[in-house]
């Protein structure tokens, strides 16, 4: 049992007026990095999608990256644009919604052409893909020019990510395995940039200096 402090109140009391307090100089209980979440489980369902790309797992099996995609990417990075929204990160935010929204629409693309959700036929599932992969790829050079003052090591992320939706796009609508598969590697490079950034926040978290993340192509 928690007997009185020196000051005459209970260990408990006590506890409760510090946190408190620390509401008031956060603005809420949430403080930390939205990155401690978002970047891990972003990366997770990168390598998931660059090995099913890659042929790691047979053509028949495009589901295979889902159970990461759906259960841990799209819910990790909503919970991360959350944490950072009640931040007021509002970059960070963006960021980690774009992907999120991103992830499970992927998810919710395979499962409905394989289940046949939505009533496209066998002869449309082509153009429903390149749709997708267009519509994406309009958002994520949009995020890419949008974000040109942060450090070059985040353009470099989203200028991959680019790249990726392009090569999977011509892959589609050539029907070219090699493409794809070209795809499939800038996906599993932009995983590791995802690393990279993620020793920077661990370093930071841990107390010791950040990682060099380069100078932002746009300033002022």
């Amino acid at each position: 049992m928690a007997g009185p402090s020196e000051s005459g109140k209970s260990l408990v009391e006590e506890a409760k007026e510090a946190f408190a307090e620390e509401v008031d100089q956060t603005g809420g209980p949430l403080i930390g990095d939205p990155m401690a979440l978002g970047l891990p489980t972003f990366i997770a369902g990168s390598v998931a999608l660059g090995l099913v790309l890659v042929g790691v797992v047979p053509a028949t099996a495009t589901g295979a990256s889902l159970p990461i995609i759906m259960s841990a990417t799209a819910t990790g990075l909503f919970l991360a644009t959350i944490w950072a929204a009640m931040l007021g990160q509002s970059a960070v935010a963006s960021v980690f919604g774009i992907f999120a929204g991103f992830w499970l629409s992927y998810a919710v693309l395979v499962l409905g052409l394989t289940h046949n959700w939505f009533g496209i036929t066998a002869a449309a599932a082509q153009s429903t893909q390149e749709l997708f992969l267009v519509s994406w790829l309009v958002v994520m050079v949009m995020l890419t020019l949008a974000t040109l003052r942060l450090p070059v090591v985040y353009t470099v992320l989203f200028a991959l990510v680019d790249l990726a939706l392009l090569l999977v796009f011509l892959g589609v609508n050539q029907a070219s395995t090699g493409l794809l598969k070209a795809g499939g590697y800038v996906v599993l490079v932009f995983a590791a940039v995802g690393v990279y950034l993620f020793f920077n926040m661990a370093a930071l978290a841990t107390g010791g200096p950040g990682m060099p993340l380069g100078k932002p192509l746009l300033h002022g």
